[in-house]
Order: C-alpha cells, then structure tokens, then sequence
C-alpha cells in the first residue's frame, strides 16, 4: 500500500497524539495515588503504544488487522478506592488526572473521527475507525473509575 502525502501527514498527526498519550499515561501512572488507577493508567499506555505500532506499520506500508474491540469500555468494572464523602487531597489529585484523560480521549477519538475519511483503502479506514472506537472505550474506563470513586 502506498499512501500519498496528505494521507502520510494525517498517520504522521495520529501518530504524534498516540505519543502524547502514552508519555501522559506514563506521567500519571507515577503520579496516581490509588492502585486502581495506575494500573488502568499502565493498561492504557500499552494500548496507546499499540495504537502507534500500528500507525507505524501503515507508513511503512502494511495494515495490521484490527481486534475490533468494542467492548473492554463496557466491561470495565473498577473497584473504588474513595467514598463518596472522601474529600481529601489523594482523591483530588485522582480525580484531576482521570478527568484531564477523559478530555485526552475525547479528543484524540475526534481526530480519528475526522481523519477515517481522508482515506480509500477500507482495511485502513476500518483500522482507524477501531482506534476511535478504542479512544472512546478508555475514556468510559476512566469515566466508570471516577463515577465508582464519588468523583463525577
């Protein structure tokens, strides 16, 4: 597969969210207070990681299959680690760091959103649409662990 240069430039921009994601999943993977948390913060960069592997198979050539996972959202079920009456600089902290993902994942799912149409390939397209479909999964996770927290 060859992609032409405006379909390379939008993998290059997707690729560079994927990144940021995965240096913020990092960042606040140390900086989490509960162990709920990191460890989703630790499952989501892998997946993040994976989402750019992917890209980088796409310039150079290839289309990896898609897991069409549409499900882990759905099944996400955290454990909570505050109550809802806990007010305390820990759960602050928590809920700062799930909150400012959430507006992460909505974005990055947006930009997959405007960018499945620049392509023709539909195994391509299909990828990308699983990415977003993906994006929007973590942002229910991270949405689920503040709502069993008392955060939302």
């Amino acid at each position: 597969m060859i992609l032409t240069e405006k379909e390379t430039t939008a993998i290059k921009d997707l690729q560079t969210q994927e990144q940021s994601c995965i240096e913020k999943y990092k960042r606040y993977g140390s900086q989490a207070k509960d162990s709920v948390l990191r460890d989703l913060f630790q499952n989501l960069e892998k997946e993040e990681q994976e989402h750019y592997q992917s890209l980088g198979k796409v310039l150079s050539g290839t289309v990896p299959t898609c897991n069409c996972n549409d499900s882990s959202g759905k099944n996400y079920s955290p454990k909570a680690a505050y109550s809802a009456m806990t007010d305390n600089e820990d759960k602050k902290n928590d809920c700062f760091l799930a909150t400012d993902c959430i507006g992460t994942e909505k974005m990055v799912s947006s930009e997959y959103n405007s960018n499945v149409f620049k392509f023709s390939e539909p195994g391509l397209r299909k990828l990308l649409a699983d990415i977003q479909i993906e994006e929007q999964n973590h942002a229910e996770m991270l949405y689920k662990y503040k709502t069993v927290n008392g955060m939302s």
